[in-house]
C-alpha cells in the first residue's frame, strides 16, 4: 500500500497532524490523496482535508459554508473567493478538541448526505486576440472549428485570463500550431 501523504508545508507540524488523522480515523470518512494530501471522503465525495502551514495547521471542510458553526470556528481563507470551503485552524495542539471536531465532522457528513453545494459559477471567457487572429487567417479558423466547443473554450480561457497583452499575444503564438496540428490545449493530460 503506498504511504499517504499529509499537506505540511514547513514539516513543523507532524504530531499535530497526526493527532488530527487519529480524530478523523473515528469516522466512517474513507482516506484519500488529492491534491498531495490526504483528503477524507464520504460516499466518493470530498468532506474534509488536512495539512500543515507556516503558522497553522488544521482541517478544511469542503461544504463548510453550510456548517452551523455555533463555536465561530471556520475561516474563510479567500474572502470574495473561496464560496464554501471553511477552514478550522489551530496553533497548538493543546487547542485540538477531538468532542468538537467530531461533532464539526457529523454535520458535514449530514450536509453531504443531503446533497448541499454550490456549483461553481461557469465563467465565459472572450479574447480579442484571438478572434483577430481567426478572421485574419483563414487556414487558422477551420481548424480551431474542427475542435470541441470544450477545447475551443479551453484556448480562448488560456489566452484570456493572462493579465499582460504581451502574454496573452505569447500564447497566442504558442497555440496556433497546436491548432493547426489538432491538439487540443491539455491533451497531454487526458
Amino acid at each position: 500500500m503506498s504511504e499517504k501523504k499529509v499537506w505540511d508545508k514547513t514539516n513543523q507540524w507532524t504530531e499535530e497532524l497526526e493527532t488530527l488523522k487519529s480524530i478523523i480515523e473515528k469516522t466512517n470518512l474513507v482516506e484519500t490523496t488529492k491534491w498531495g494530501t490526504a483528503v477524507y471522503t464520504h460516499n466518493n465525495k470530498n468532506i474534509i482535508g488536512i495539512g500543515g502551514f507556516k503558522s497553522y495547521f488544521g482541517l478544511w471542510f469542503f461544504n463548510g459554508v453550510f456548517l452551523k458553526d455555533d463555536k465561530n470556528l471556520l475561516v474563510n481563507a479567500q474572502k470574495g473567493k473561496t464560496k464554501s470551503q471553511r477552514q478550522m485552524r489551530f496553533q497548538s495542539k493543546e487547542e485540538i478538541d477531538e468532542k468538537t471536531i467530531l461533532s464539526y465532522i457529523k454535520e458535514a457528513i449530514a450536509i453531504e448526505d443531503k446533497g448541499l453545494s454550490i456549483k461553481p459559477e461557469k465563467q465565459n471567457f472572450h479574447s480579442e486576440a484571438l478572434e483577430n487572429e481567426l478572421e485574419a487567417n483563414p487556414e487558422l479558423k477551420k481548424a480551431f472549428l474542427l475542435f470541441t466547443k470544450y477545447k475551443q473554450n479551453e484556448f480562448i480561457e488560456y489566452i484570456a485570463t493572462a493579465k499582460q497583452e504581451k502574454t496573452k499575444l505569447a500564447r497566442l503564438e504558442k497555440i496556433k500550431p497546436m491548432i493547426l496540428a489538432n491538439i487540443g490545449l491539455n491533451d497531454k493530460y487526458r
